[in-house]
């Protein structure tokens, strides 16, 4: 059998597909995802998963389907990526407040045995209230914004933080379960 491997170290990532009943081992991916540029196009956000996915391929063995995926979060065109430090992630928040922005996440998988690939993307919407400063500092001071596309966790929004969402909700977490599982069928993997 195929083992199927998640090139992502992310814990939102690998309890999706915990929860969808796949197995899994864990290669994290060690790809730098510097951008050229923060305008968004989908060809730049699928190019990162693809190649996070490449970098775990050339370090499996022959009987493998590698998965990696990129998340993004995009305002007014332009990629909000992790903030690295308090003060950006403020900037970011106070960017997003009162407005609605994209989250895409381009997903790319590949069957070692037989080199096929897919990649797939997909995209939610979200409207965030607007947000005081004494809220944004709250949320920076009280969560852990540092490591996440756009400053946040949507499962972690305190109430009255959120004003709406289309999509799938685990799109903007960090993985769509339906996109997952069409890329899984394209490459004729079992899902559970």
């Amino acid at each position: 059998m195929v083992k199927l491997i998640l090139a992502s170290n992310s814990p939102r990532r690998k309890q999706i597909m915990k929860d969808m009943g796949l197995e899994y081992e864990v290669v994290p991916s060690n790809y730098d995802e510097k951008l050229d540029s923060d305008e968004f196009t989908y060809d730049k956000i699928e190019d990162i998963a693809t190649q996070k996915c490449l970098d775990v391929v050339r370090r499996s063995d022959k009987n493998s389907l590698v998965f990696a995926a990129d998340t993004v979060v995009v305002l007014h065109n332009k990629i909000l990526g992790k903030p690295h430090t308090k003060e950006n992630a403020y900037k970011m928040l106070k960017e997003l407040s009162g407005q609605t922005h994209m989250v895409v996440t381009s997903i790319c998988a590949i069957n070692t045995k037989t080199n096929r690939a897919v990649t797939i993307s997909t995209t939610s919407y979200v409207r965030f209230t607007e947000w005081s400063d004494e809220m944004i500092h709250y949320y920076v001071d009280t969560f852990t914004p540092l490591d996440k596309a756009g400053s946040y966790g949507i499962q972690e929004l305190p109430p009255n933080y959120l004003d709406k969402f289309e999509g799938s909700f685990e799109n903007i977490v960090g993985l769509c379960p339906e996109s997952v599982k069409t890329v899984l069928n394209k490459l004729e993997y079992p899902i559970p």
